[in-house]
C-alpha cells in the first residue's frame, strides 16, 4: 500500500492554467485504453483539495456541467477544505480540515491493502510530503507549455531527490513519469 500523487502536468510543471482550466489537457484524450482504469483499481481511498473537488462538481456533476455524469469514484474520498461545500450526490465524500496526518491514518484503515491516491492539488500533495506520508509521484506530462498556473508540487524537494522508477510513453504524446519519494523521516 502506497500514498501516491498521480496527476497530469504541462512540460513546464503546471496542473491547471492561470484560470484553473484544463482545456489544454483534454485535447489529448486518454493515455491508453484501460491504463487509468487499471490505476484506479489499485486505489482504496482518495484525497483531494477543495479546488479539485469544486472543479469536478462544476464540470462533471452539477446541472449544466460540461460533461454531466455521476460521481466518478467508488472509493471513499476525503476533501480537504476550510469552507462548507455541497456534497456530490451518491458520493462517499468526507470533508476534513487541518493536519493531513490523522486523516491519513483514517484513510489507511479504509483503503485496506490498496493505495491512497492524492488527486490534487499540488499543495495538498506537498502537505503529505511534509509529513513523510507521500510514497510516490506519477506525472502524466502533456506536450504543452502553459507559462503559468497551478504548480505541480509547490515544494523544494532536493535532498534526497526523487528516484525515477519508470517512464512510459503513449501514442497521444503523454509521458508517464513514476517517481519514488525517499523517506527522510518517519510520519
Amino acid at each position: 500500500m502506497k500514498t501516491l500523487y498521480y496527476t497530469a502536468a504541462s512540460l513546464d510543471g503546471f496542473i491547471a492554467d492561470e484560470d484553473g482550466a484544463l482545456d489544454w489537457l483534454f485535447q489529448f484524450g486518454e493515455p491508453e485504453e484501460g491504463y487509468f482504469e487499471h490505476f484506479l483499481s489499485t486505489v482504496g481511498a482518495i484525497a483531494m483539495g477543495a479546488a479539485t473537488y469544486e472543479w469536478i462538481l462544476e464540470h462533471h456533476i452539477d446541472p449544466g456541467a460540461d460533461r454531466p455524469q455521476p460521481w466518478p469514484y467508488a472509493q471513499p474520498t476525503w476533501v480537504f477544505t476550510s469552507r462548507k461545500l455541497p456534497k456530490a450526490s451518491g458520493a462517499d465524500v468526507r470533508f476534513v480540515r487541518g493536519d493531513v496526518g490523522p486523516v491519513h491514518r483514517e484513510m489507511l484503515k479504509k483503503a485496506g491493502a490498496k493505495n491512497i491516491w492524492i488527486v490534487g492539488g499540488g499543495d495538498l500533495a506537498g502537505q503529505f510530503h511534509d509529513k513523510g506520508l507521500l510514497d510516490g509521484v506519477i506525472i502524466s506530462v502533456a506536450a504543452v507549455v502553459l507559462g503559468g498556473g497551478a504548480p505541480l508540487l509547490p515544494r523544494n524537494i532536493t535532498q534526497p531527490p526523487l528516484r525515477l522508477v519508470s517512464a512510459k510513453t503513449f501514442r497521444n504524446g503523454f509521458v508517464d513519469l513514476h517517481y519514488e519519494v525517499p523517506k527522510t523521516h518517519e510520519a
